[in-house]
């Protein structure tokens, strides 16, 4: 019982950069195994829309990763201060569920608004290659060309297009993410005989990708929809007028399970991420002297 707190206790503190760093690098790792299976998300969310649309733009893995440095080292940084600063441990070290809770969510929120432009580029990217099978030409041609095209035609505004479910999405995916990891390694060390090691994090991991995919595949729906649709000089959607909007048409036009399109890809990409991200953030941390997550 006092054993994991006394380890944690022992090990010094690190800079914030440090754990940034260490939580981008796992990222990465995680984002190379499973962005196939994203792209595969992405392109089945799209199928049935009720509305003509195509905002999509070329197919790349390069703003998937810039996002997800700013995204994943975000909102690791962020939960973990506001675990052990800002929401604080029991004075046991526990930490309650609905403090987890609160900080997946904000951290998750956080991270994402900050990558909300890299993330719109992906979504729209991905959807290049179904423009291509199509016939139709390509919109832009490449990553910095799809960003300067954004800010032309919506300015800043058009960057942070979608934003809205975006964060929505990232607050819940974190909700079940973040809260469920946290939460399930230390009842597993608390209460069962299985000790601080790749078990109980694979344990951990397992049970947090099916909870962050449950939770997150409607507003990842939304969020895709929201962020592929066309826009007006001011950057505003032509489909949809808010995330609430996009979430009636959808189940009005193609039924409530319209939003769970796209949820067997979405777990089976979150399930290995899941695994592979935790698996690889304890086992660098451990490598780098820092206190276990």
């Amino acid at each position: 019982m006092g054993t994991f707190q006394d380890e944690q206790t022992k090990l010094p503190k690190w800079p914030r950069l440090t754990k940034f760093t260490l939580s981008v690098c796992a990222a990465s790792v995680a984002e190379l195994v499973t962005f196939p299976l994203d792209l595969t998300k992405t392109r089945l969310q799209m199928q049935g829309e009720a509305a003509a649309r195509r905002s999509g733009v070329g197919s790349s893995a390069q703003p998937t990763y810039r996002g997800m440095v700013v995204y994943s080292g975000g909102r690791m940084l962020a939960y973990e201060q506001l675990r052990e600063s800002v929401l604080g441990r029991n004075a046991d070290g526990s930490f309650p569920l609905w403090k987890a809770a609160v900080g997946g969510m904000v951290a998750g929120a956080v991270g994402q608004f900050l990558a909300s432009p890299t993330d719109l580029v992906k979504v729209q990217m991905q959807m290049e290659g179904r423009r291509a099978l199509e016939g139709k030409e390509p919109r832009v041609r490449g990553v910095s060309h799809a960003f300067i095209k954004i800010f032309s035609e919506g300015g800043i505004r058009g960057l942070w297009a979608g934003w809205v479910p975006n964060v929505q999405r990232a607050a819940l995916v974190n909700l079940g993410d973040l809260t469920t990891y946290d939460t399930v390694k230390h009842f597993l060390l608390r209460n069962t005989p299985v000790e601080d090691n790749s078990i109980c994090h694979s344990l951990a991991s397992i049970c947090s990708g099916l909870v962050a995919a449950t939770m997150g595949t409607p507003a990842d729906v939304v969020k895709t929809r929201i962020m592929n649709q066309p826009r007006d000089l001011h950057g505003r959607g032509l489909l949809y007028k808010s995330s609430i909007d996009c979430l009636i048409q959808s189940v009005k036009g193609e039924g409530f399970w319209s939003l769970y399109k796209g949820f067997l890809p979405t777990w089976m990409r979150m399930a290995p991420w899941s695994m592979t991200f935790w698996l690889t953030f304890e086992q660098i941390r451990k490598a780098m002297g820092v206190s276990s997550f």
